[in-house]
């Protein structure tokens, strides 16, 4: 007779082969394989609380609704168009100050949400540059990617890393914020090199440019004043809270909610519409996905390849190496949410021999850098590209992972360097 080892190890597989195949949605994948763990009771129904993580899906759902909220305001194509006229003209500005900004608001909302509203601009103003965008969308990926994994919300599996360990807002400002500014700044140099020939417009040209963008009216992008001010202030308010919200004693989640009931009452919008933006697939997503990765913690599955893991390992420095890197690469192949929650409870497990503190920043290193590497490796990336394709510009798997994978090693590179020096050295 089949155990039920072996049982929630071929649903966890299967469910995972689904994800991959994205023939059928991710999330009906996910949900298929949590139905049919409930069903054979390899989760009992009562467990179901116990390894779903309401604090990663309610802070996901408070900050797309605040999000949803803001942007029929216009705020954001308010501070794309500010941008591009910082640049006066120039390609190579425009490339570094957008992926600024990215980095950013991918940091503080999601990034798939930033790309979105980020993304039509770039194409609007390489066609008045009459350049190519690929440059300009190429660093917008890797800028939010490396922007959404300074801070505890900028990336999914930074919220999940965060509830599962307890870790606060201002640990991932301290631990992980200060790498993604010094990959940032590396990063939009390699691309600036590889890009240089893009890049380049004549002086005529560039006076031509800039007088376009002088002619720009972020003004104009403001559909509701109101709003706009109403925005800006819980926007600050939720960022400001975060920053405290373990002195104050608020979970993240209950800080992102907060926000959204603010800014929902306060600007009187109509509630339905909102909610009806909430991206309600992701949300089953993660829940049917902690259900499936739960069945391999109740069987003791999680807790057996902790135990290989363990035994592997000769210290806490060589787990965080092989953590991180094992992240970025696979990262780069499966969707960094399953693999996140997969690896959450290994970690757990190895609590019992070793200091695990050093391996969630590691795991949040290599799972959000890891996405650079291909253009299936982040929502971001398919998104963009997406975008891209639609307005007549094909960038291929292979174009996009020459650079892709030389920006994933590099910038893993330097994260665990500089985390072998905090957690080992200094």
């Amino acid at each position: 007779m089949i155990g039920p080892e072996l049982i929630a190890i071929a649903i966890f597989l299967f469910t995972y082969a689904l994800i991959i195949d994205e023939r059928i949605h991710r999330a009906v994948a996910a949900m298929l394989g949590a139905s049919v763990i409930v069903f054979l009771h390899i989760v009992p129904w009562e467990k179901i609380p116990v390894y779903v993580d309401l604090g990663t899906i309610f802070l996901l759902m408070g900050m797309m609704i605040i999000v949803n909220t803001a942007r029929g305001s216009g705020l954001f194509e308010y501070i794309a168009i500010k941008t591009a006229k910082l640049a006066k003209g120039s390609p190579m500005r425009v490339l570094l100050l957008f992926s600024l900004v990215t980095a950013v608001i991918s940091a503080f909302l999601d990034n798939v949400t930033t790309v979105l509203l980020i993304t039509p601009m770039l194409l609007y103003i390489a066609g008045v540059m009459r350049i190519t965008p690929l440059p300009f969308l190429i660093a917008e990926i890797f800028a939010s990617n490396v922007g959404g994994a300074a801070t505890l919300i900028g990336d999914p599996p930074n919220i999940m890393i965060g509830s599962a360990a307890g870790l606060t807002f201002n640990e991932f400002l301290v631990n992980l914020a200060p790498i993604m500014v010094v990959n940032i700044v590396v990063v939009m140099g390699m691309l600036a090199l590889i890009y240089r020939k893009e890049l380049h417009v004549s002086p005529g040209e560039k006076g031509v440019i800039e007088k376009t963008f002088a002619e720009l009216n972020e003004q104009e992008a403001i559909r509701d004043i109101s709003l706009f001010k109403k925005s800006v202030a819980v926007i600050a308010l939720v960022i400001g809270m975060f920053f405290i919200h373990d002195l104050l004693g608020l979970e993240p989640a209950l800080v992102a909610l907060i926000g959204a009931s603010i800014l929902l009452f306060w600007s009187r919008q109509p509630p339905e519409e909102i909610f009806e933006k909430i991206e309600w697939p992701a949300l089953f997503f993660f829940g049917g996905l902690f259900i499936v990765v739960g069945a391999l913690v109740e069987t003791g599955t999680i807790a057996a390849v902790a135990g290989f893991v363990v035994e592997s390992v000769h210290s806490e420095a060589e787990a965080m190496l092989i953590i991180a890197w094992f992240s970025a690469i696979a990262s780069a192949v499966v969707d960094n949410i399953p693999l996140t929650a997969t690896l959450i409870p290994l970690i757990h497990d190895m609590g019992a021999s070793m200091n695990t503190y050093p391996l969630w920043w590691a795991l949040s290193l290599g799972a959000c850098l890891g996405g650079n590497g291909t253009a299936i490796g982040a929502s971001a990336n398919v998104v963009v590209l997406g975008i891209a394709a639609r307005n007549g510009l094909t960038i291929s798997f292979v174009e996009f992972l020459k650079v892709g994978m030389l920006v994933l090693f590099v910038t893993v590179g330097i994260g665990t360097a500089i985390l072998w020096l905090n957690f080992f050295v200094l």
